[in-house]
């Protein structure tokens, strides 16, 4: 049987799916990038969707909804709460602590504690007692790129995402549709805020269509990374189950593909230095 490790998962996609699809998953499941291609590389580049094969909060905050759902209906709320936790840290060991999925387990784990304990959650100060926390101990992270977009990006959302509770208040009457690419803009815009800046400094290209792109594949993520450790978990036990489920994998992948190059390949999708 295949080792239960990165390496050993990432054998699996490779076996179920072809490229560079294949590259694709592992980066969103486990931030590889080794596999993927140039090509699909500059294209994610250029629509400004590289973060998505970058684990950072996204990655923690979708694994907590599924794990927390998935859990609520065998135990009880605290239990799952507390399970969670638990998941979320060992999935940084499982793939390495780096400092964007170390803060990202550091707030989620503290947002989790706060419906277990019942108690308040306050993003703003979470955000000041991880970052301050992982710096007393790791002073060095202050100068990594991914702890600084990590960082930035996360208070960007913090101060300027919002929720978009008018929408929640009028449930379908604007449109599940609507609702869903208004808030995917909003933390779109809201994570750029400070972290444009910090992407023109060192790598001296900015994506002008990251918006619109985010908006088109920000909706799939979420089931899509449900469904690929669905996968690579099943294959694990049975290969031709694991290759049944990768054609739905491939499916929603492909939507992916198709859509960063084409967004990448509109006239002044960047602009560079």
């Amino acid at each position: 049987m295949t080792p239960f490790t990165v390496a050993g998962l990432t054998t699996i996609v490779g076996r179920v799916l072809p490229e560079p699809h294949a590259g694709l998953l592992t980066g969103l499941l486990f931030g590889t990038k080794t596999s993927l291609s140039r090509e699909l590389y500059e294209a994610l580049v250029a629509s400004g969707t590289l973060h998505v094969i970058a684990l950072s909060g996204m990655n923690i905050s979708i694994m907590s909804r599924l794990l927390h759902c998935g859990l609520s209906w065998i135990v009880s709320r605290r239990v799952s709460s507390l399970l969670t936790i638990g998941m979320i840290w060992w999935f940084v060991w499982f793939v390495g602590p780096s400092p964007s999925i170390v803060r990202a387990a550091i707030m989620g784990s503290i947002s989790v504690l706060a419906v277990v304990f019942g108690r308040q959650y306050w993003p703003l100060f979470t955000w000041v007692l991880a970052v301050g926390s992982m710096l007393l101990i790791t002073p060095s992270w202050l100068m990594d790129i991914s702890f600084q977009l990590s960082v930035l990006a996360t208070l960007g959302i913090i101060l300027f995402g919002g929720s978009d509770e008018a929408a929640r208040h009028n449930g379908f009457s604007l449109g599940i549709v609507y609702q869903s690419v208004r808030e995917n803009l909003r933390l779109t815009l809201a994570a750029q805020i400070f972290t444009v800046p910090l992407i023109w400094l060192y790598f001296h290209r900015v994506s002008l269509v990251s918006p619109v792109a985010n908006v088109l594949i920000g909706w799939i993520i979420g089931p899509l990374t449900g469904l690929g450790w669905m996968t690579v978990l099943v294959g694990r036990i049975y290969l031709p189950l694991g290759q049944v489920l990768g054609w739905f994998d491939w499916i929603a992948l492909e939507y992916i593909v198709r859509t960063v190059y084409f967004v990448s390949s509109t006239p002044y999708s960047s602009v560079s230095l």
